[in-house]
C-alpha cells in the first residue's frame, strides 16, 4: 500500500519466532465443586468436630486446595448429628475467609444415619476429571464409584491437623 509516498504496512505487533512458536494456552481457572461425606460415631460436638477436620483434611490433601481459592463451603448434617456446626471446623483448620453455610439434609426413606457432607467450591485450574471426592467410612457406600483416592499418610494428616488446631487456638488466647 502506498500512502502519500511512502510504503505502508502494517505494525510488527509479535517477534518473527512467536509465529513459529505460539504460547502455551493458559490454564483457565474455573469454579469446581468437591464432594465429601463421612459418619459420625455420635452426636457430641467433639465426634462431629473430629470427623469434619478429617473430611476436609483430605479433600485439601488429595486435591492439593489452597484456603485462599475457596470461594465457599456447604456443610450438611443428618437431621440426628445437631451438637456443633460443622463449619467450625473449617474455621479451625484455618479456612477464615470463605463463606461456610451449615444444614441439614432431607430425610429419605433408608438414608444413612449421622452422616456428613461437604461441598467446596474451589477456584482451580483442574478438570472435573482430576477433582478427587471424598467418601469415608460409611460414607463410602453413598459413592462406591469415588472409593478410590490417592494414598495418605494417616500420621502425617494427623499431625497437620493438630498443627491448625494448635494454631487456631493460640490465635483465640487473649493478648497480655
Amino acid at each position: 500500500m502506498l500512502q502519500a509516498g511512502l510504503w505502508y504496512s502494517a505494525p510488527v505487533t509479535a517477534p518473527i519466532w512467536a509465529l513459529a512458536h505460539p504460547p502455551k494456552e493458559e490454564a483457565i481457572m474455573v469454579c469446581r465443586g468437591v464432594r465429601g461425606a463421612i459418619t459420625v460415631p455420635e452426636n457430641s460436638r467433639e465426634e462431629i468436630l473430629r470427623a469434619a477436620r478429617h473430611l476436609l483434611a483430605l479433600m485439601i490433601r488429595v486435591n492439593g486446595i489452597a484456603a485462599e481459592d475457596v470461594a465457599s463451603v456447604i456443610f450438611t448434617t443428618t437431621r440426628d448429628l445437631t451438637a456443633e456446626y460443622p463449619a467450625l471446623a473449617a474455621r479451625q483448620l484455618g479456612w477464615l475467609d470463605p463463606a461456610l453455610l451449615c444444614g441439614h439434609e432431607m430425610e429419605v426413606p433408608n438414608g444413612l444415619p449421622r452422616c456428613l457432607r461437604v461441598l467446596v467450591h474451589w477456584n482451580t485450574t483442574k478438570s472435573a476429571q482430576e477433582i478427587h471426592h471424598v467418601y469415608v467410612g460409611e460414607a463410602r457406600q453413598l459413592r462406591p464409584d469415588k472409593g478410590d483416592l490417592p494414598p495418605v499418610d494417616e500420621r502425617e494428616l494427623e499431625a497437620w491437623i493438630a498443627a491448625q488446631l494448635h494454631a487456631w487456638d493460640t490465635s483465640r488466647r487473649p493478648r497480655p
